[in-house]
């Protein structure tokens, strides 16, 4: 839900398209569609995509690009079934019907400039320069990392006219996989809030109903990929931006471990990048791009992430999974999450796994109380814009909120949210030494009107802060346990929302290997495309 402070981001002065996606079958969105719904129906409907795969054919149509999944995309560029210029024309004018509608795309650059770079990548592949599997994808980039040349606003009025003159590490990644940034995806001002709108580019939709909002912070990432507008994309997570929006959005997000993508810094906070797409495949071959040590990281970890492009197939019988739910009533949920969430343990049990309702030993207020210290304490980097008080005007309400919390922490307070933190990491390790994975709710709330900036009461109860609507992911955060957001249906409204599933410590293969196995059960990302999109 924000971002970790780099070296880049770091507060300073402020100085023809197609109807739809032909080649699918589409469910209608207003009937409750649950998990067990389609159980068994899709698990054998496609093998899992290789890069390396035979059979592979240009598509009868070009606008049919826009819905094959990113590794069969790369696949037929790098046969040559199709051309990079021929893919980025396809997905420019995608976006150019479809944006306007979500909001989700951001300082878009020049088509011709675009255009031109994809011919680049064409001549480099006729001389063989092939420079990785993302060679000639449309790519956007979270507006809370640092492009080179491109607009870097954070969503704030601060930093409006701010333009990036270094890339972030893993945007440099990205483009030296091949692929071609077309500008950026919308966040909350400074990431802040689970629902994404900005004074500088307004707010997203989900294209699920497009009066709604996309979720946040990565809403933009979450809703342009649900409309086919990017092949997969980048997004960070602090409070579930990288799952709230999933979930929001119909598509997968994962928040790794802590220093599997590796940032700047020795103290483990929050926020952490990660990828988001529409198959776990394609999230895993994403996380290889973005993943691995760098010597500015002092805390990355050290594992070759090559591991990330091998197969996700794995055997789950015999699988014991945790279910946490609203902690016995703790959290406030909105009527019906709570259902459809559930409703996914009958693709979990086809898979052989055996869901169990589990109430961690630990205080949830207390694990709230500490989420916040720790939040506030990060918080506290963006203190010198807080202090100017010309800059301060500028800042939206929660950010000066979170500045004035952790202003008032003594050391102390930290040193005593630090023992708290481990206790709690004790207790989730304890956890996983009775159970493989956990599943919770990835959010409270169906999307809600994206006017309204964050909801005030949910089920009843009373919102106490502009966060507390997503406390369900807090607890995973605390822990640094690799998460995957992944879709269980919609409600009677047509409304998505979705599951986390937690791996054990470092375990971000194994979850995302549950998530590809959960994924050919239900198919949820391809079943149901949205409203736009339904030809």
């Amino acid at each position: 839900m924000t971002e970790p402070l780099s070296s880049t981001n770091r507060p300073a002065p402020r100085g023809a398209s197609a109807p739809g996606l032909s080649r699918r079958g589409i469910l209608a969105g207003g009937a409750v569609l649950t998990g067990a719904a389609v159980l068994g129906q899709a698990g054998a409907a496609a093998a899992e995509p290789r890069l390396a795969a035979s059979g592979l054919r240009r598509p009868q149509h070009l606008r049919d690009l826009v819905g094959v999944d990113a590794l069969t995309l790369s696949g037929l560029i790098r046969r040559r079934h199709v051309s990079c210029v021929e893919v980025m024309e396809t997905y420019l004018d995608h976006v150019e019907e479809h944006n306007p509608s979500v909001n989700a795309i951001v300082a878009l650059r020049r088509r011709a400039d675009l255009v031109d770079e994809a011919r680049t990548r064409d001549r480099q592949l006729r001389r063989g320069e092939y420079l990785g599997w993302m060679h000639g994808f449309p790519h956007a980039v979270k507006d809370l990392a640092a492009v080179k040349g491109l607009p870097f606003t954070s969503g704030s009025p601060l930093y409006a006219d701010r333009v990036a003159d270094a890339d972030d590490l893993f945007v440099r990644r990205i483009k030296d996989a091949g692929a071609i940034i077309i500008g950026k995806t919308n966040t909350p001002e400074f990431g802040l809030g689970s629902q994404t709108y900005n004074p500088v580019y307004g707010a997203t939709a989900t294209p699920y109903d497009t009066t709604r909002t996309s979720g946040g912070s990565s809403g933009g990432a979450a809703s342009a990929l649900a409309l086919r507008m990017v092949p997969v994309a980048d997004g960070s997570d602090y409070m579930g931006s990288l799952r709230n929006p999933a979930a929001f959005c119909n598509v997968v997000g994962f928040r790794p471990s802590w220093g599997r993508v590796p940032g700047p810094g020795f103290v483990a906070q929050g926020g952490v990048s990660g990828p988001m797409g529409r198959t776990a495949a394609d999230v895993a071959m994403l996380l290889s791009t973005m993943a691995g040590p760098d010597a500015s990281a002092p805390l990355a970890i050290d594992e070759d992430p090559e591991v990330f492009t091998r197969s996700l197939r794995r055997d789950f019988r015999g699988t014991r999974i945790a279910y946490v739910g609203d902690w016995d009533g703790h959290l406030a949920t909105e009527p019906g999450v709570l259902d459809l969430v559930e409703s996914s343990f009958a693709a979990f049990e086809a898979l052989g796994c055996r869901v169990e309702r589990v109430v961690p030993e630990f205080d949830p207020a207390a694990l709230w109380d500490l989420f916040l210290k720790w939040r506030w304490w990060s918080m506290l980097g963006y203190a010198p814009l807080y202090d100017d008080a010309s800059s301060r005007s500028q800042m939206k309400p929660e950010l000066i909120w979170e500045i004035e919390q952790g202003l008032r922490l003594s050391a102390r307070d930290i040193a005593e949210a630090v023992e708290a933190r481990t206790a709690w990491y004790r207790v989730v390790s304890a956890l996983f030494a009775e159970y493989d994975f956990v599943l919770a709710p990835s959010t409270q709330v169906f999307p809600f009107d994206k006017e309204t900036h964050w909801p005030r009461s949910v089920g009843g109860r009373e919102m106490d802060t502009y966060h507390r609507w997503m406390e369900t992911v807090a607890p995973w955060t605390m822990s640094s346990h690799p998460v995957a957001g992944v879709p269980v249906g919609f409600d009677g409204r047509g409304l998505p929302t979705g599951v986390q599933i937690i791996g054990p410590d470092n375990g971000d293969r194994a979850v995302l290997q549950l998530a590809h196995a959960y994924e050919q059960q239900t198919r949820w990302v391809d079943r149901v495309l949205p409203p736009a999109l339904r030809g």
